[in-house]
């Protein structure tokens, strides 16, 4: 009887097929890639804008980036919401802020009291530096008075303001919210340093004038009913080269009269009082540092102490020193 026998058969046959779907499996991947690199690397320009056109609006579909129109409505209605909750309540919390505030007082003053200084002149900083026979080194400093000065004119303080009882504070009553009158302080208290009888205020003759001037708090009353005086000495050096000061208005006080200050929104017309030092003899051609102080019940001279340095020269060759 015959009989077939196929070259397949037999053990080694199946381990030699089940090696060569092994192969074809590995080699897939790679064989994969090469497809869609070679799918890629067809596509033109041209292809790659029609794709961006198309997800960027889709007429088969109507969508736009790859939403529809009721998609893009339910998103903008919850962003829309969402940031007006979060609106409101920001509003709310400022509103809520505000109504522990007034206007017109500030709710902590404890780290402004007692108050600082300012002088005027004020140009380049601390040091006023000129030469007597050289008007053009002294000038800026009597038109920087006379421009300080301006609201202090006699004429403008008795249209604007009041006469007040001396020595005493100006306390007003009333709402808070009411105009506030304020007292008169004319620049003919300055008499000598009002820049009336002497335009240039001594700096002509080497014997300048210089404005203090308190800085301004709501509702302070300095002194503790005692006028706050000023006093000024040589910082550092031979003291003698201050040999005199004269001080305006009085003894270089200042009254209680102009105090308390009720601020800008109701004190309207307030002017801040000033005291002029008024040098009459300073030594000349020399740098003296000068320190003025507040003197008074409360007042603390370590933190209101103004120093300034003062050169007066009065020859022709010499330069004026800043």
């Amino acid at each position: 009887m015959p009989c077939l026998v196929s070259s397949n058969s037999g053990p080694g046959a199946g381990t030699e097929r089940f090696e060569n779907k092994h192969e074809e499996k590995v080699q897939d991947p790679d064989r994969g890639e090469d497809e869609t690199k070679a799918e890629m690397g067809s596509k033109t320009w041209a292809d790659l804008a029609g794709e961006m056109k198309t997800f960027v609006w889709n007429p088969e579909e109507r969508t736009c980036l790859g939403r529809t129109a009721k998609s893009w409505g339910l998103i903008l209605l919850f962003y829309l919401v969402f940031y007006t909750c979060l609106a409101g309540m920001f509003a709310f919390c400022m509103y809520v802020m505000l109504l522990t505030l007034s206007p017109y007082t500030p709710t902590y003053r404890d780290r402004v009291s007692p108050p600082g200084v300012m002088i005027r002149p004020y140009l380049n900083g601390f040091t006023i530096a000129f030469n007597v026979s050289q008007p053009s080194t002294w000038q800026p400093y009597v038109d920087s008075m006379h421009h300080f000065l301006a609201a202090y004119d006699d004429k403008v303080q008795e249209e604007k303001n009041i006469e007040c009882i001396s020595g005493q504070y100006f306390i007003q009553g009333g709402n808070e919210s009411e105009e506030k009158k304020a007292c008169q302080f004319k620049r003919s208290l300055l008499q000598n340093c009002s820049g009336i009888e002497d335009p240039t205020f001594g700096y002509s003759k080497g014997q300048p004038c210089i404005l203090l001037k308190m800085n301004r708090i709501i509702g302070y009353r300095p002194g503790a009913g005692v006028p706050v005086s000023v006093g000024c000495k040589v910082q550092k050096g031979n003291e003698s080269n201050l040999r005199s000061v004269d001080f305006y208005p009085g003894n270089g006080t200042f009254d209680l009269m102009y105090y308390p200050y009720y601020g800008k929104i109701t004190h309207v017309n307030y002017t801040s009082p000033l005291v002029a030092m008024h040098f009459t003899d300073v030594k000349k051609n020399h740098l003296v540092p000068i320190q003025c102080s507040l003197n008074g019940k409360g007042i603390i001279n370590d933190y209101n102490k103004t120093r300034y340095t003062l050169s007066i020269t009065n020859n022709h060759r010499a330069k004026p020193i800043y």
